[in-house]
């Protein structure tokens, strides 16, 4: 078969939910990626930060086939031996207590939201039902019912309310607009450190320092989604920790399973996490061995690797590298770590166009929010790669 034969049968029988570019991938090893035809691509998106370790990485494979062939799945019914060595090993890792392992980036937000909702009747004693979870606009935290009730982007939002109340909206990087939301009924506040999906908008410096404050002086939990932005993508194990900021909750996902097996997770003190008591959350899959024995590999990878530090230093460079490109189409670039966002002017014609150019060249991104082009190539990725990189991409963004 060819490519475009699969993409036929992706077209006549698949939900057309997506709108990938038509490349057709068969295999991966580290940051290179091969199509049904043998042609080889940088991969600059890493399937959206999941797969920082790079492609089937030896080690997160190798623990997944030996765990698969012992033990798959007990449900949480029963316990694993690999369970609470993960809870130890994420702990450890993030500074945090306890933790609460799910499947989906998305379940762990619902997750986080339960989890606020309970601390703000249990702890703060907000009257029954009355809780607010203050969120900001050009967030994205998921397609649940419950969290596109918060989003402020009308193709994730619109023809599909009603909507789930109790959430507020305030402008993201505004400390001064967040601190007049809160009310005595406000339970948490609900953000990125870096909004990946709103097209890499990184907030003004001290902001994130500014709404911890407010978080504490207020009695409200700090929830921060590092789904996309922890583990190393910034350059820090968390992008909180740039700001010296310690939330109360952090959200966890995509990269905690090594790119390999869908593993999520919820971080926070006993304090907090220890308030769920059986019965009150779960999830069939959610902390199964193979999960378990998956994110113990990419944790430790993560740190014996020295993928954060690599992050950083490398997220630099190649953030250097695309600001020196001479452009007429490029309006800024902008990023921390490996996560890094070229926005175009809207005369431009649109990022999508451009990524298609550089799939011709060998290098696979993606469009966000129509006018960005990210590059977030997996955290393994060296200097020489990078430098490959730029001649192609330099190329692309001096198209006509």
């Amino acid at each position: 078969m060819h490519a475009k034969d699969y993409v036929n049968l992706e077209d006549a029988y698949g939900a057309h939910n997506y709108h990938p570019l038509d490349v057709v991938i068969e295999r991966g090893e580290g940051v290179w990626v091969w199509d049904v035809e043998g042609r080889k691509y940088l991969d600059c998106l890493s399937a959206y930060s999941a797969l920082s370790h790079g492609h089937c990485h030896p080690a997160i494979v190798a623990a997944l086939v030996a765990q698969a062939q012992k033990l798959t799945l007990t449900s949480r019914a029963f316990r694993n031996d690999q369970l609470g060595l993960f809870y130890q090993e994420l702990t450890a890792l993030t500074g945090y207590e306890m933790a609460l392992p799910m499947n989906t980036g998305a379940e762990a937000v619902e997750t986080a939201l339960k989890l606020a909702r309970k601390w703000g009747y249990a702890v703060k004693g907000i009257p029954a039902g009355q809780a607010e979870i203050i969120t900001a606009q050009g967030n994205f935290h998921g397609r649940t019912i419950s969290i596109i009730s918060f989003s402020t982007e009308p193709l994730y939002h619109d023809a599909f309310g009603p909507f789930t109340p109790g959430f507020v909206t305030v402008p993201y990087g505004d400390a001064a607009a967040l601190a007049a939301a809160l009310t005595p009924n406000t339970a948490a506040v609900l953000l990125e450190p870096i909004q990946g999906e709103a097209g890499v908008i990184v907030p003004p410096a001290g902001y994130l320092r500014a709404v911890a404050d407010l978080c504490r002086r207020n009695h409200v939990l700090l929830l921060i989604d590092e789904i996309q932005t922890g583990l190393g993508r910034t350059g820090k194990v968390l992008a909180s920790d740039h700001e010296g900021v310690r939330p109360d909750v952090v959200i966890l996902g995509k990269a905690l399973g090594g790119g390999v097996y869908p593993v999520s997770a919820v971080v926070a003190d006993r304090a907090i996490l220890g308030l769920f008591r059986p019965g009150e959350h779960g999830s069939t899959f959610g902390g199964n061995p193979l999960a378990a024995a998956a994110g113990r590999a990419a944790l430790r990878v993560l740190v014996e690797e020295r993928l954060v530090e690599n992050a950083a230093r490398e997220g630099e460079y190649f953030q250097e590298r695309l600001a020196e490109i001479p452009s007429p189409h490029v309006k800024e670039v902008r990023g921390r770590g490996l996560l890094i966002g070229v926005e175009l002017h809207p005369q431009a014609g649109g990022a999508r166009r451009f990524c298609e150019a550089l799939q011709q060249r060998g290098i696979l991104c993606k469009e966000t929010h129509e006018h960005v082009i990210r590059f977030a190539p997996p955290l393994i990725i060296d200097r020489a790669t990078i430098d490959w990189a730029i001649a192609p991409i330099q190329d692309v963004l001096n198209l006509p």
